[in-house]
């Protein structure tokens, strides 16, 4: 089996790598620190991208940010700002958009394949009570249209093929760091396993949905 995964030394993606390959896997990683994977350069993601042959039985896109460098989530909507939310949207969902652009070019025509992007229960619109992080909320909110998108779309091609979006938890990473303090987290190795368990019980009835770390949907 084969595994491409893409943001492959961040938390989260590191885990999934190191789990993957415990498991048998032959893995790729992609990442901006070993291979120039840097996800805000339409022209690099390109490049690393029709570098890759054969095919994958899954592709796992492990990319997010929640604000620029120097910058904050912000807290209300006087605080947003043009360049801050370009930014965001570049990573959270642009750039997974440009990944699934090669999806049929990387999965079998015949057999199961998954492409997992990794989103965020924040992203959906149903379950906001609170408001607040305008930019991470919606570009995780587009990048779930986007995955929805392609699997209707790739399902017409690749019969076998499942794509979804997946919520890991709150993960103790420097990601989550200073925000992680109200909400309980787990540790990257067992969201690895939480996220490949839900992962290995998916079925094509299954694809284009949003589905958190436990293997429940969660509303748009």
């Amino acid at each position: 089996m084969r595994a491409l995964v893409i943001g492959a030394t961040g938390g989260i993606g590191a885990a999934i790598t190191a789990q993957l390959k415990a498991d048998g896997w032959d893995v790729t990683g992609l990442s901006r620190s070993v291979d120039g994977f840097d996800v805000g350069d339409p022209a690099a993601i390109e490049q690393r991208m029709e570098a890759q042959t054969g095919q994958f039985d899954l592709i796992f896109v492990a990319l997010g940010i929640l604000a620029p460098v120097q910058g904050a989530p912000e807290k209300s909507l006087s605080a947003i700002k043009a360049e801050d939310m370009a930014a965001v949207y570049a990573v959270n969902a642009i750039g997974p958009a440009l990944i699934l652009r090669h999806a049929a070019r990387l999965l079998p025509k015949d057999g199961r394949s998954v492409i997992a992007t990794l989103s965020a229960r924040v992203g959906s619109i149903g379950d906001n009570k609170i408001g607040g992080w305008y930019s991470y909320r919606a570009s995780k909110a587009a990048l779930n249209q986007i995955v929805h998108g392609a699997a209707i779309e790739l399902g017409r091609s690749h019969k076998g093929s499942i794509c979804v979006a997946l919520h890991p938890g709150t993960v103790a990473t420097p990601f989550t760091a200073d925000y992680a303090g109200r909400h309980k987290t787990v540790e990257p190795q067992d969201a690895a396993k939480n996220l490949l368990g839900v992962i290995t019980n998916l079925t094509t009835e299954d694809t284009g949905r949003f589905f958190d770390y436990a293997g429940k949907e969660i509303v748009w």
